[in-house]
Parts: C-alpha cells; sequence; structure tokens
C-alpha cells in the first residue's frame, strides 16, 4: 500500500501535463469546433430574450413544478408545439477564462488525488509500470470521461461532441497513468 501523501508529486505533476494537454487540445486542434451551432436568427432570438433580464443559471423549456403538472395537457401541449430547450444562460459579458482554467487544474489535481488513492491502494512501492498504468489510467478515464456520457442521455447533447469530449479525457487519462508510472515511488 502506498499513502497518498506519497504520491503528491504524480499527483500535481499529471495536473500540470493534463491542463497543458488540455489547452494544446482546445487551442491547436479543431475537432472541437463543431460542437456548438449558432441560433438562426441569432440577433432576433437574442433582442427577444433580453427583456426578460434571465438571471444567470440552467433553465428548460417548457418547465413544469410537478409530476401532475407535466402529464397536464397544458404542458403536453407547450412540448408538441416547442421549441423544447435545455439553457445555460451566462452573466453578460466577454468571458474571462481565469477562473475557469483555475478549476480546470483543481478538477485535475481531484483525479489525481482519486487516481492515488485506487492505485495506492492496490499496489506496493516498486509496483511495475504497467500494473500502476493500468490502476492510475483506468480510475482518470472514469474522473475525466465516463460521467461526460449523462450529458447525451438526459440532457441530449449531440454524442459525437460527447464521443469527442470522452476522447480528450481518454488522452488526459493517458497522460496521468503515464505520469503516475513514472514517478510511482520505488
Amino acid at each position: 500500500m502506498v499513502s497518498i501523501l506519497s504520491l503528491w508529486l504524480p499527483i500535481l505533476v499529471s495536473a500540470v501535463f493534463v491542463f497543458i494537454i488540455s489547452s494544446i487540445i482546445h487551442m491547436v486542434f479543431s475537432y472541437h469546433r463543431n460542437d456548438y451551432k449558432g441560433l438562426p436568427k441569432e440577433s432576433e432570438v437574442m433582442d427577444a430574450l433580453r427583456p426578460f433580464n434571465i438571471p444567470p443559471g440552467e433553465y428548460v423549456v417548457p418547465f413544469a413544478n410537478t409530476m401532475e403538472e407535466r402529464k397536464g395537457d397544458a404542458f403536453t401541449e407547450k412540448v408538441t408545439k416547442g421549441p423544447v430547450a435545455f439553457m445555460t444562460v451566462l452573466k453578460p459579458g466577454m468571458p474571462t477564462m481565469g477562473k475557469e482554467l483555475f478549476l480546470w487544474f483543481v478538477y485535475s489535481i481531484i483525479v489525481g488525488i482519486f487516481a492515488a488513492y485506487i492505485a495506492g491502494r492496490a499496489l506496493e512501492p516498486g509496483a511495475h509500470y504497467l500494473a500502476v498504468f493500468r490502476f492510475a489510467g483506468a480510475t482518470a478515464f472514469v474522473g475525466y470521461a465516463l460521467a461526460l456520457m449523462q450529458h447525451s442521455i438526459w440532457y441530449k447533447r449531440t454524442w459525437s461532441t460527447t464521443f469527442k469530449s470522452m476522447f480528450d479525457g481518454l488522452i488526459y487519462a493517458l497522460v496521468t497513468a503515464g505520469t503516475f508510472g513514472w514517478l510511482w515511488p520505488a
């Protein structure tokens, strides 16, 4: 058994590597370019929504407060008539990436901590590189990729977008696995 504290270096270094790789993926490669589409008549839709001053948050339209309301004729008519949408509203203004990048780095550390915990409980100091790679990599893949499928299942995100993000997660998991295998204590 290897303690999490003794794995602080692979946790931190793998988070740095994942941060760098994810930056390269999103700034250099273009396969995420079509993940989102613009609305038809975007300006008109934005002009129509602006007077409502919708606060930042997650929304669904049409919305039902209760199951009884959801089963009612009025709700059924709204769903049938459409549009039906899941919507995330952000605060107005140019987006900044500082907070998001910081949170992404913290998230990568958290995935590393779980990879360290699982691999550390299963393996001894001096474990073979491939054994460490398997445990850390599988755990990191779960952390970076598997939960993304929920967005396609429940929120109707396109499967192609989900699979592209899961591919990114696989890359991050392999980087994490390789880092743990390289820096595993003797």
